[in-house]
């Protein structure tokens, strides 16, 4: 699904995905018109710009994973700003691209936002995880006794800490992009979390992107 209020960049962009082999299942050029698009399409993957008229995106974003948490948020947007990529990251979006990424970058960026990694424009993966360094060392409430993981899964796990991509992870582990794809949504199960962004988080503040 398409969310921009730009009717010829979204235009735009659902005939390069559909051209690319995508399912361009709704459009929409308002944040409300996007939530209830959203509510009614169920997505894959959402492609988000965060200024809307009505309701901002990273707003529709919070709602849409909160009614799904199985839908998957790529922004598009023409902000770099750290304060609008926090945003979108902390109202569950699992990526960030900017407008100026070309017509391959972006299709690529769709795929792997489908098979569950982050995408973000080179030079935000590092602004996310350091927040999250940031906000690890800031007193949590209690939490629940960590389930347990496998020797492997805790492993990939400080990997993804340190913000390795799948297939980079299996290079170091010597194992195959799926096998490394079954021990993260095994890991995600376990600790009831929705994508490798809380994923992520939640090593960091275990302190496993250490060493």
């Amino acid at each position: 699904m398409v969310v921009d209020d730009h009717p010829m960049w979204r235009e735009a962009v659902a005939r390069d995905l559909a051209e690319a082999g995508f399912a361009v299942v709704a459009t929409a050029g308002d944040g409300e018109q996007a939530v209830r698009r959203a509510r009614a399409a169920r997505p894959q993957v959402l492609l988000l710009d965060l200024q809307l008229p009505l309701l901002p995106g990273a707003e529709v974003c919070r709602q849409v994973v909160a009614r799904d948490p199985a839908v998957r948020v790529l922004v598009l947007s023409a902000s770099g700003e750290h304060a609008d990529v926090l945003a979108a990251v902390k109202a569950g979006a699992t990526g960030y691209l900017l407008k100026s990424a070309g017509r391959e970058e972006l299709l690529a960026a769709v795929r792997s936002t489908a098979a569950g990694e982050p995408v973000f424009t080179p030079g935000l993966a590092g602004l996310v995880l350091g927040e999250f360094r940031r906000l690890a060392v800031e007193p949590a409430a209690a939490a629940p006794a960590a389930p347990q993981l496998t020797a492997r899964e805790t492993e990939v796990l400080r990997m993804v800490a340190k913000g390795l991509s799948y297939r980079q992870i299996a290079d170091r582990l010597v194992l195959s992009h799926r096998t490394v794809q079954n021990h993260v949504q095994n890991t995600l199960g376990k600790l009831q979390l929705h994508n490798r962004v809380e994923l992520a988080r939640y090593a960091i503040e275990q302190g496993l992107d250490e060493g």
